[in-house]
Formats: C-alpha cells, sequence, structure tokens
C-alpha cells in the first residue's frame, strides 16, 4: 500500500508555477521596474501600487495607468537516483536518471493605474501574484518511475523466495523421508528481470490578483495605505503512466496480461513455506534435536510468510492501476486579505513599509479521482474536496537614498510567514523557518528622457528534506535584473527589463517510501519584459 501512496501522490503533487521572484507561493515581480531593479520597496513610481502604495501619494496629480507584459522561461531539472531504475528497459542499467520540467510563461500581464487628487490617491492593481505558467515533464517524474521499478522489484523478491524455498526443500528432504511424507515440487520463476513505462506530467496553476486601495498624504512627509486584493485561483492538474510492462525472459509483457499470474505464485510460495514449517515443527514435536541450519531455516520462513502477506495484500490493490493512470484535476478557489503601508520622506531619503496580510484560500476539485478515500495521500485530489492552499502572510520594508539628484540607490527586506500559512496536510510544518529575500538595487537618470538601473535579490528559503520532494519544489536563490525606462513625451514612458535567477542545488539523500534513493534539485529562470506607463 505505502508502494501505491507514493505512486499516486507523486502523480498530483507538482505545482506548475513559473514563479520568477518571491516566495514560495509568492510571485513579487508586477512590473517591468522590478525586472530592472527588484529593489522597490520604498521608490517612489506608479509600480508602488503593488511594491510601496503608500508611496504613490506622492506622485503629481492626475491619472496614471501602468501596463506591463513579461515572457517568463524555467527549467527545473531533477537528477534522481534509485537502484529500481537498473532494472527500466531505457536505462541502460543506470541507476542514476535526469528528469526535466520546462515551463513557459508567454504572457504575465500586469497593470497598475492610480488617480492622485489633492492628498488622495485612488489605487487598482491587476497582477498573477501566484503561479503564472504551465510546467511539463514530458517523461514523468522520478517518483513515477521508482514506484513502477519498485513493483517489478517485488515481483523479482518473489522469485529469489522461490528459489530459497526450493533450495530448502532439498534441506529438508531427509525429514519429509524421516515423517513419511513427499517433498512439495519445485516452483517455477515468474522470470521477471525489468520493467518498462511512459511517464507524463503536466500542471497550470494561475493566482489572479485584484487590489483596489487608497493612500492619503498626512503631510509633505507621511502616508499611509490600505486596501484589499481579491485572488482568484485556478490550477489544472494532469498525469499519465502508460504502456506499463514487465519483462521477462521471453520478453516484455503488458502488466495486465502479467498480473493475473502473480498471485498463483505468492500462493504456492506460501503454500510450501508452511508446508516447510510445518515439517520442522513435526520433528521438533517428535523429539529430533534441531541443527542452528534447521532454526536459521525456521526464522527464514517465518519471515518469508510476512513478506508474501504483505505482498498478497497489495495485489488488489495493484490490479486497479493495471491499465495504467490517467488523471485530471481542475482547481479553483477565492480568497480576499487586506494590505496596509506607510511611507516616510526625509531630505534624501525614503523609507516604506508593507504588509500583506495572509488570504486563506480553499481550492475546491473537479477531479477524476473519485475513490481516494482508500488512499490518504490522494485526497488532495478527490472530486469535490477543498484543499487548503494559503497565501502567506508578507511583510516588506525598505529604504531608498539620494546622494545626487539623478542617482537612487535602493535597498529592501521581505519577509513570507510561510510557518502561518495553512496548506494542505499540514506542509508549512515541515519548513525550518519562514522565507526571507534581502534586495539591494540602484537607478541613474542618464539624461531627463534615459534612466538606467540594477538590482539583485538574494532569496533563502527554510528547506528542510521533509518538505522537499520532486512534484513540488524551490532552491535558494539569487537574482539580477537590469533595465532602462525612456520617457518619449510628458506623458508617456516607455520601460524594458531583463531578469535573470541563479539557483543553489539541494540534495536529498534516502528519503521515504523509498528507502536508497536521493534526489538533486536545482532550476534556472530568465524573464524578459516591456511595458508603457502614460500620464495624463
Amino acid at each position: 500500500m505505502k508502494k501505491v501512496n507514493a505512486l499516486l501522490a507523486s502523480l498530483m503533487l507538482t505545482a506548475a508555477t513559473t514563479a520568477t521572484a518571491g516566495g514560495i507561493l509568492t510571485n513579487t515581480n508586477q512590473s517591468i521596474d522590478f525586472l530592472r531593479n527588484p529593489a522597490r520597496d520604498a521608490a517612489i513610481g506608479l509600480d508602488g501600487v503593488y511594491s510601496n502604495p503608500a508611496g504613490v501619494a506622492f506622485l503629481p496629480e492626475g491619472f496614471h495607468l501602468g501596463i506591463n507584459w513579461q515572457y517568463a522561461h524555467q527549467t527545473r531539472t531533477i537528477n534522481s537516483t534509485s537502484p529500481f531504475f537498473a532494472l527500466g528497459r531505457k536505462n541502460n542499467g543506470q541507476t542514476t536518471k535526469t528528469f526535466e520540467g520546462v515551463a513557459d510563461a508567454p504572457c504575465i500581464p500586469s497593470v497598475q493605474a492610480a488617480y492622485n487628487v489633492g492628498d488622495w490617491s485612488w489605487q487598482f492593481n491587476f497582477s498573477v501574484p501566484g503561479g503564472g505558467g504551465k510546467c511539463e515533464f514530458a517523461d514523468g517524474l522520478g517518483s513515477f518511475e521508482s514506484v513502477v521499478g519498485n513493483i517489478a522489484s517485488s515481483f523479482m523478491t518473489l522469485d529469489g523466495m522461490a528459489t530459497q524455498l526450493n533450495g530448502v526443500s532439498q534441506q529438508l528432504a531427509p525429514l519429509y523421508g524421516m515423517l513419511g511424507q513427499t517433498a512439495p515440487a519445485a516452483i517455477e520463476n515468474t522470470g521477471v528481470t525489468g520493467y518498462d513505462m511512459n511517464g507524463y506530467m503536466q500542471g497550470r496553476q494561475y493566482y489572479f490578483g485584484f487590489q483596489l486601495g487608497t493612500s492619503y498624504k498626512i503631510n509633505e512627509h507621511l502616508s499611509v495605505y490600505g486596501g484589499l486584493r481579491l485572488l482568484y485561483g485556478t490550477a489544472t492538474y494532469k498525469a499519465k503512466i502508460s504502456n506499463i510492462m514487465v519483462g521477462t525472459q521471453n520478453g516484455y509483457v503488458d502488466f495486465r496480461d502479467f498480473l493475473p499470474n502473480v498471485p498463483v505464485q505468492a500462493q504456492q510460495n506460501a503454500a510450501v513455506a508452511q508446508q516447510h514449517l510445518a515439517v520442522i515443527n513435526q520433528t521438533e514435536q517428535a523429539g529430533v534435536p534441531l541443527s542452528d541450519a534447521l532454526v536459521q531455516a525456521r526464522t527464514a520462513l517465518t519471515n518469508g510468510l510476512t513478506q508474501l502477506q504483505a505482498s498478497q495484500s497489495q495485489l488488489s490493490t495493484l490490479a486497479k492501476y493495471s491499465e495504467g493512470v490517467n488523471l485530471l484535476c481542475n482547481q479553483s478557489s477565492v480568497g480576499i486579505a487586506p494590505i496596509i503601508g506607510v511611507d516616510y520622506k526625509i531630505g534624501k531619503f525614503n523609507f516604506a513599509a508593507k504588509y500583506e496580510f495572509k488570504t486563506q484560500i480553499r481550492m475546491k476539485n473537479e477531479s477524476t479521482v473519485n475513490e481516494a478515500s482508500e488512499i490518504a495521500a490522494v485526497n488532495k485530489f478527490r472530486d469535490g474536496e477543498e484543499v487548503n492552499e494559503d497565501a502567506p502572510a508578507l511583510l516588506t520594508v525598505g529604504a531608498q537614498w539620494s546622494p545626487v539628484e539623478q542617482i537612487r540607490v535602493n535597498v529592501g527586506y521581505h519577509h513570507y510567514f510561510d510557518k502561518d500559512a495553512d496548506w494542505y496536510n499540514n506542509a508549512q510544518d515541515l519548513l525550518d523557518h519562514d522565507t526571507d529575500e534581502y534586495l539591494i538595487g540602484a537607478e541613474w537618470d542618464v539624461t531627463d528622457k534615459l534612466t538606467i538601473s540594477a538590482g539583485g535579490q538574494l532569496t533563502r528559503y527554510g528547506l528542510t528534506d521533509d518538505y522537499m520532494n520532486d512534484m513540488s519544489f524551490v532552491v535558494n536563490s539569487y537574482s539580477l535584473g537590469l533595465g532602462f525606462n525612456y520617457k518619449a513625451s510628458d506623458k508617456l514612458t516607455l520601460k524594458a527589463g531583463y531578469f535573470q535567477t541563479n539557483y543553489d542545488t539541494y540534495d536529498r539523500t534516502d528519503y521515504p517510501p523509498l528507502s536508497g534513493m536521493s534526489d538533486s534539485f536545482t532550476r534556472t529562470n530568465r524573464v524578459l519584459g516591456i511595458g508603457c506607463e502614460l500620464s495624463l
């Protein structure tokens, strides 16, 4: 049952997000200004509708509109090691295999709008603060294949037990003769030599954010903000395992055709093991001292029977998946949370802070999974189930310094309250600590029309071996961005930016439920964006 639990959990847990910056479930790259300099937490600009909404009150009066388009390309690479891979038909005896997922988000849009009048600023933001694309693993995942390989290995274990029992029959032949009984006939092996399969995984996830709020300029130095963000989440997960084949001495056989033969051998093994135990016990009851070899044989037979009973209990469950797996789950939900902010200007400095409250999300499933109550691991995707996927609270603080009028230097800090969120099966409790980000950047007005900028971001997650899995993973990283603004007219500014994230490698070794496996996780990410800003 543990093997099947692992298989089905693997099928549906991939979170296909193309998050390019931010926490585990949060995207902060909501403007081209962010791409060219991610340290925007205390910057005064229209992009502040998302990053520093209180500071937008210091923009000139009038209507301001920003439109942003981003293209993101990401890969996720997992080097998985499993002793079972060596049994795979396509693996050439290798125990390490690379699985790569490609995630493309051809269009990540965002819109910022503000209407400033007097001391008030009325603001709207549309963005994709979570998810943002589709990820596809054309060959499935290591956890898919390891479970199929483990099943093949179990069949080979049956063959090994049969060989052992046939050897015990020869060892006990004198006892059978002494008791006037006939030793059992030799058990024929199933002849399993390996496996073959096709795997596939695809996930698509978007969280659309609609933010309304207002900031008020208390005086020339201080402004405050209050608003609400509505999140609409939609996701689709597809998983497929097909063409499961069992390699035998006579060639590869369809799993559906092979499976009915397995209970026969398992029953033969059990019957022979019980017969051998009865002979040993009868010999002992007859007063014949047992040799050390016979005592060891009895222990081995007892343990073997326990293993056989466990494998027999799995056969009916395995039969459900003899035709492979083809699963589809659609999810959707709505959540809402308040946002507050403050901005303080003094001399050449500007300071700002923002707090986004936790957004409670309960994703509602429409799924082909109807019998998941038998297997706890897939209850997350049972039709009609509500799944906890909170967007964690976020605190951002920042400072901006202008040593001269044409240059601005920015620093920022983000803290995501991951462990206070509520995720499925309390996954947040597996993290060692919340996520922290550190940001720095600068921009330079080269001319009255051209501004260039660059910056960086360091992201540190509270990752643990228990939290990490090949279905959904993040990795510590640092990011670099650069770009420019070009003021085409008094009313129109054009923007372009490039952002690249460089990821660490996270190694996880010897984890349950399949001991002896290990994974090495890493990713790549590149984002290109263009946009424009109108001031009327």
